[in-house]
């Protein structure tokens, strides 16, 4: 066996650095979960004019539940859902949701706001748990909902764009939205002497 040299020394050295620094410089896969917004928050960020939340016990014959489905379309797995009946004063000026839809395998979490007139507010995202996909906290993505005016607006690649890696999340929330609005019209704005 031959005695290392101090040449062979020098570059086993230079390798294992290098070996070091591309490992270092490796891309390391990012992970997105988080909690963002307490409902509290959200109900500020939403409806920053409330001054009541008066939470809503939702319950839904299988005839109610049927017609949001006709209006809605096809839904992903859901997590729970609460609802508020939000006040400025003595004013009704909407109803607040928060909703959970699975992105990938994990739900995400997010706020909608409808306005009495059924105006959408742009929703957030409270929870997101997946390690890809987070791209849907976007600012600019988000805001497309509040420019649909009714379900006809709300289709996900017609309406409401897809973003390159995290698509199924945007399906999902986009799913989960036309959900909220088709709720809203069959349980909400029809008792306000509105029709659907």
């Amino acid at each position: 066996m031959r005695t290392p040299t101090r040449t062979d020394l020098a570059r086993d050295a230079l390798l294992l650095s290098g070996s070091a620094l591309a490992a270092a410089l490796a891309p390391a896969s990012v992970a997105v979960a988080a909690e963002y917004l307490s409902v509290e928050a959200a109900q500020e960020a939403v409806f920053p004019e409330g001054t009541r939340f008066d939470e809503v016990v939702l319950r839904m014959s299988p005839e109610q539940m049927q017609a949001v489905l006709a209006l809605a379309g096809p839904q992903p797995r859901r997590g729970s859902l609460r609802v508020w009946v939000v006040h400025k004063g003595d004013e009704l000026i909407g109803h607040l949701f928060v909703d959970e839809v699975v992105g990938r395998q994990d739900l995400i979490t997010y706020a909608l706001g409808i306005e009495e007139s059924g105006a959408l507010r742009t929703p957030e995202i409270m929870a997101y748990r997946e390690s890809h996909g987070g791209e849907v906290r976007n600012a600019a993505w988000l805001e497309q909902f509040s420019h649909a005016d009714d379900l006809e607006h709300l289709r996900f690649r017609a309406d409401i764009r897809n973003i390159a890696g995290a698509t199924l999340s945007c399906e999902h929330v986009t799913q989960g939205v036309r959900y909220l609005v088709a709720l809203w019209q069959t349980s909400f704005a029809t008792k306000q002497g509105r029709s659907s």
